[in-house]
């Protein structure tokens, strides 16, 4: 029988710090845009970021149960250790399916019907890992999404399907072009970086296993350059974002960017490089949340 507790650490629950400040980004914006203040669509975006996040992680579990039970890092996973059943884990990711969609219904019409996104995005990543390198920028995507998702359902309530399709007729362009996109994309970049660096500590198993990780595919130098590369990207599009029409949000991403380019470039002389990557990682949405009060 499941536990609250056992269910938390299945899906990682700490993990999602790194996505909700995007989302509430997403939100925010759409707030700022439309002239709206806040109200109850925050709940129910909310609680569609945690449906999703749950059922992302289950199914990465689930289709990835074999692999984890024979790398040294992750043989201990509920799946893998046998702690938890099949069948349990499939009731969960059910469950966290069924609350995506029901809260993408409270929203409007457009969240509901768009909801398929996400969740086909979340079914093909952990596949991808077995065909293409390609993976880590696939579930930069995957992250990528929630800014926009948010930003949907705000703007939805106003537009309509317009506001993901523009309006020529009417002269509506997309709105979702001059910060949005740049936004998701930063987001998707900024991920990308994190995800080829964490996979630095499963490089001879992955090897082993045929796991097409960057890393493992390209060596540690080639991973470092190609970190720097896609962090400078990332930092651009956040200033090119610019949600604030100020300097707050850009010198924010900046700043940031710098850090991160410090711990990676410098990992060998660090004590704990993935725990630092981690914390660092996990702080840069909250930061960039923050600086939209400026």
């Amino acid at each position: 029988m499941m536990d609250f507790k056992q269910v938390l650490s299945f899906v990682k629950i700490e993990h999602t710090l790194f996505s909700l400040p995007f989302v509430l980004l997403g939100y925010f914006i759409a707030l700022e845009q439309f002239g709206l203040t806040l109200g109850i669509d925050l709940m129910w975006i909310l609680l569609a970021a945690v449906g999703a996040r749950g059922l992302a992680m289950a199914l990465n579990r689930i289709i990835d149960r074999n692999i984890d039970a024979k790398n040294p890092r992750t043989m201990q996973r509920h799946l893998a250790s046998g702690s938890m059943s099949l069948p349990s884990a499939w009731l969960l990711a059910g469950g966290f399916l069924v609350l995506l969609l029901l809260s993408a219904s409270m929203l409007n019409e457009v969240a509901l019907m768009m909801a398929w996104l996400p969740v086909l995005a979340f079914v093909a990543y952990p596949f991808m890992k077995r065909f293409t390198w390609l993976c880590h920028l696939w579930l930069g995507l995957c992250l990528g999404l929630a800014p926009a998702g948010a930003w949907v359902a705000i703007a939805a309530d106003i537009h309509g399907w317009a506001s993901i399709t523009g309006d020529l007729a009417s002269g509506q362009e997309f709105l979702w072009v001059p910060t949005i996109l740049p936004l998701s994309a930063g987001v998707a970049l900024w991920i990308t970086t994190f995800d080829i660096n964490y996979a630095r500590m499963d490089v001879e198993s992955d090897r082993d296993q045929g796991v097409f990780s960057f890393p493992a595919q390209f060596g540690e130098l080639a991973t470092t350059i190609a970190s720097g590369m896609l962090t400078v990207l990332w930092v651009g599009c956040f200033v090119l974002a610019n949600p604030t029409d100020g300097h707050v949000f850009s010198a924010s991403g900046v700043f940031l960017g710098l850090v991160h380019l410090f711990i990676i470039v410098r990992r060998d002389v660090l004590v704990d490089f993935q725990s630092r990557l981690f914390q660092v990682s996990m702080s840069t949405g909250w930061m960039l949340v923050l600086s939209l009060m400026f």
